[in-house]
């Protein structure tokens, strides 16, 4: 009987097939975590996968923002991001979140960065207390 395949080695593969041009591997994929009923892990596999794709020079950053993003904004982030991370490709994957009132928050599988206004004001309602 083989043993379970962890979670990374699932990853590592996935974005490896990402990277090669498979098209039919996320459905494959899908099928992999209804088939052993690990459909449960799907977001930790996902940011495992892009974990993955980051070690391999691919970046994937969540972006929220309170307005859609100008193409402006958007090519200095991606340029912030690939100096940043040296990164040799960063897909903005973009959502807009009208309660942060303005700026944005940008995720990694790394980091975190969040210039929003709300935050700001929950710093300054924290270091009045």
């Amino acid at each position: 009987m083989a043993g379970a395949i962890s979670r990374r080695k699932v990853a590592e593969y996935t974005a490896e097939r990402l990277l090669a041009g498979d098209k039919d591997i996320l459905t494959q994929l899908a099928a992999y975590l209804v088939q052993t009923r690990k459909v449960r892990t799907l977001e930790l596999v996902v940011r495992d996968i892009e974990a993955a794709l980051a070690e391999r020079g691919v970046l994937v950053a969540d972006v929220r923002s309170a307005h859609d993003l100008t193409a402006s904004i958007k090519r200095e982030l991606t340029a912030f991001l690939a100096d940043t991370t040296g990164a040799k490709t960063v897909q903005l994957r973009e959502s807009i979140d009208p309660t942060l009132i303005g700026g944005v928050q940008v995720e990694t599988p790394s980091a975190t960065l969040d210039t929003t206004i709300k935050h700001k004001l929950q710093q300054l309602k924290a270091a009045k207390q």
